[in-house]
């Protein structure tokens, strides 16, 4: 499928919802921003299991969330879409792809948090086995949050360093993976990082690249960026 010239030519897109050309406008005055996208619903999440890095599918609801969400993200005209390469995240990307004719390329540096023995237990269970580890949320044989942060803030390094100014990218990803990765990207010292709640399946957050310093523009979203009409910068 070829790229479409405007956004308002997919089905279900808001006409006059994104600019004229290149990403959607940007009055912040940023030179690049990531939309950082958790994947849909997966079954697992349904029951309340850790997934981390098993390869768990979307189910009919997660799959119905991408639709929606791909229909809005559209609108703000991404340059490129990058996934991690689990399937909750790459079938995730595939309606954005269809409708903004965007190639997915896929990294495996945005996976989930690795689990260990944790990947596939509820968090009851987790409780009564591993007590000690439960309270710090720390998998025996898993990865640390800073691995993680480390990981995935360089995935996103290495995005907006491929991108010419003006540029959004969509990154679709994971929870726990988003919000670690983008609290080292920030900046955020690590004791703070659990200051920001955790990303709603499908749900997304913004951050701009503003003199040379990252920014969160929004969190935890599931509509549109709304412009900021302010004096406050």
């Amino acid at each position: 499928m070829p790229p479409l010239t405007a956004a308002a030519e997919a089905p279900g897109v808001p006409a006059g919802a994104a600019g004229a050309e290149g990403g959607s406008p940007d009055v912040g005055g940023h030179s690049h921003r990531l939309v950082l996208w958790r994947h849909g619903e997966t079954r697992w999440n349904a029951e309340g299991r850790f997934q981390g890095q098993s390869d768990i599918p979307l189910d009919a609801t997660g799959e119905a969330q991408a639709e929606r969400a791909a229909r809005l993200l559209a609108a703000l005209r991404p340059d490129v879409i990058v996934s991690s390469d689990l399937r909750r995240a790459t079938a995730t990307a595939a309606p954005l792809a269809r409708i903004t004719g965007l190639a997915v390329t896929l990294d495996k540096d945005l996976r989930e948090r690795h689990g260990g023995c944790w990947e596939g237990l509820t968090g009851t269970q987790i409780r009564e086995r591993y007590p000690e580890e439960y309270v710090s949320w720390t998998p025996p044989d898993g990865e640390s949050s800073p691995a993680v942060a480390d990981r995935v803030a360089g995935a996103l390094e290495r995005i907006t360093a491929g991108l010419p100014p003006g540029s959004l990218a969509v990154v679709v990803s994971h929870g726990a993976a988003l919000r670690l990765g983008m609290s080292r990207l920030i900046g955020i010292p690590e004791e703070l990082w659990s200051a920001f709640g955790p990303l709603s399946n499908c749900s997304w957050s913004v951050l701009g690249l503003r003199r040379g310093r990252w920014r969160l523009l929004e969190h935890n979203a599931g509509t549109l960026p709304e412009p900021v009409l302010s004096d406050d910068r």
